[in-house]
């Protein structure tokens, strides 16, 4: 249901009367390196702003390691010189859910939170939050550009704690979480209309 709903919003967007050249679909590749779907859809709003919303989800279960996720992120930006190139800084809300755990390679602490327990346990849960990005954009040709941005932010979450060895004991309910650190990494391959 969710799924959808980020769907019909990226429709809604990518239907919007602008001209050709205020419309962009885009793919992160970092997240394309995770076998993560993702899609963007950017449009000019004005000669140096633009809004984006960026849809993804990884619904893969691998050898008992759980990495599901679907969240969305809308952006606004504001280009130094025009929409669509070179530098810009943006302000950007994130939503969405998780089920992750038994990843027995991530360890240690980030700025508060604990990573190396996602070794012996498994989190599911929601998550809502806001943050603030730099970003530039490279133009290869009149359709083909490529863009790498990086944001840091606030998170809030609530989740439920389960044991891995078997995945179903339930040992946390319902538990708050703040996260404060990198809330997107992107390295986009982006086809300009």
């Amino acid at each position: 249901m969710k799924f959808r709903l980020v769907t019909a919003l990226l429709l809604a967007l990518a239907s919007m009367s602008v001209k050709a050249q205020d419309v962009a679909v885009k793919s992160n590749l970092l997240y394309d390196a995770m076998l993560t779907l993702d899609l963007g859809v950017e449009v000019g709003v004005a000669p140096q702003w633009s809004v984006e919303l960026t849809g993804n989800l990884n619904a893969w279960t691998v050898n008992d390691r759980r990495w599901k996720t679907w969240n969305f992120q809308p952006e606004a930006r504001y280009w130094f010189c025009q929409a669509f190139a070179g530098h810009f800084v943006a302000a950007h809300l994130i939503g969405g859910q998780y089920n992750i755990g038994h990843l027995p390679n991530i360890k240690g602490k980030f700025l508060g939170t604990d990573f190396g327990k996602l070794r012996d346990y498994r989190f599911q849960g929601w998550m809502a939050g806001a943050g603030i990005a730099y970003g530039y954009t490279w133009l290869l040709n009149r359709h083909w550009s490529m863009e790498a941005e990086i944001g840091l932010g606030w998170v809030y979450t609530r989740y439920d704690q389960f044991e891995c060895h078997d995945c179903g004991q339930r040992v946390k309910r319902n538990k708050p979480h703040n996260y404060a650190g990198p809330t997107k990494a992107a390295l986009n391959i982006i086809y300009n209309f």
